[in-house]
């Protein structure tokens, strides 16, 4: 049996170089990022919609406006996810489906070749 994925968080949270973001900022946006989560039930693996996975990453080349939070399969890069703006993110885009398009600082829409798209 699969799991049903709805979206992956990749969150930019402690920099080894720290170039992008306070690594305080950053520890404290990936506690909120988990708790709320839990919080929301998106970590539930018998979740209608499919489970929510999160990953904390060190860096994801874009160097500015950290912490820095990329949704895939969605392909939006969200900037400055301090702890105040990830539950706003996550209901809006996650939950919702409607991404804050004030916080986006890049957008990579998925190529996906290898199946014929």
């Amino acid at each position: 049996m699969s799991t049903l994925v709805s979206h992956h968080l990749l969150l930019c949270a402690t920099p080894t170089k720290a170039s992008c973001c306070d690594p305080e900022v950053g520890a404290a946006s990936w506690e909120s990022l988990k708790r709320i989560l839990r919080d929301f039930d998106l970590e539930n693996v018998k979740r209608t919609e499919g489970v929510v996975l999160r990953s904390k990453v060190d860096c994801l080349r874009i160097c500015r406006d950290g912490p820095i939070l990329l949704i895939w399969p969605d392909g939006i890069w969200y900037g400055g996810v301090t702890p105040d703006r990830i539950e706003k993110i996550v209901l809006h885009h996650v939950i919702r489906g409607n991404p804050l398009k004030e916080w986006i600082v890049r957008q990579t829409p998925q190529k996906l070749s290898w199946l014929g798209e």
